[in-house]
């Protein structure tokens, strides 16, 4: 099953509805490299009517399974509804090497899906949750050539788990698919039992800083 949620005005989640997707295609993902359509610049997104509930970058990952889609993991304890809509997740004095992610949501054809809704969070440089507010936590849309970009910080090192970065993304009025992005080189990685090696990012260094390009390949309907 997947999930749902209905909107208010503010265009923040409400309720939850229904579960998570978890584990599919698991071990069965390759990385494809994808072209991306031609498209007017910095189109501003449209709102979705339905929401989520429940700089050396050059490389692009497209992670897929079997089915062609990116592969579907556990949302995991810490998902928040009502994150507020921002694409950096960097607040003043915010401990942690920087990261930017880039990269686009598109169809299982390749094409761009214009006002994706991506919401992201994630453990801080402690390895912690802010489970009382809304810190690294935060929603945004893919602009009318799918592209999205996330600053955020390194995730620290969560008890139990490889480092990681939770998103669930959604195409307009599609299915909801919940993921994960992990790193590479980590140790933990081979003794995490989610870790998919399809899901890594390809991280560049420059300058103190990361960055990395990652695309997702979701269900239209």
């Amino acid at each position: 099953m997947t999930d749902a949620v209905k909107r208010n005005g503010a265009g923040r989640w409400t309720g939850r509805i229904g579960r998570p997707l978890v584990g599919l295609g698991l071990g069965l993902a390759a990385l494809a490299a994808v072209v991306a359509a031609g498209a007017t610049p910095g189109a501003v997104a449209p709102a979705l009517p339905v929401q989520i509930q429940s700089a050396a970058g050059s490389v692009t990952t497209a992670a897929t399974a079997a089915s062609g889609l990116t592969p579907a993991q556990t949302e995991g304890p810490y998902f928040k509804a009502s994150s507020p809509e921002r694409t950096s997740l960097v607040e003043a004095d915010m401990p942690g090497e920087r990261l930017v992610i880039t990269g686009r949501v598109l169809s299982p054809d390749g094409q761009p899906v214009a006002g994706a809704l991506l919401d992201f969070w994630q453990a801080d440089d402690s390895g912690a949750y802010d489970n009382g507010g809304y810190g690294l936590r935060g929603h945004q849309y893919t602009d009318a050539n799918g592209q999205y970009t996330l600053t955020t910080v390194v995730p620290g090192l969560y008890p139990g788990r490889t480092r990681h970065i939770h998103v669930k993304i959604q195409a307009p009025n599609g299915p909801v698919l919940t993921t994960q992005l992990y790193f590479p080189g980590e140790a933990r990685n081979s003794r995490d039992g989610i870790f998919d090696p399809a899901l890594v990012l390809p991280i560049q260094e420059a300058g103190g800083s990361a960055t990395a390009t990652f695309d997702f390949v979701v269900n239209l309907a």
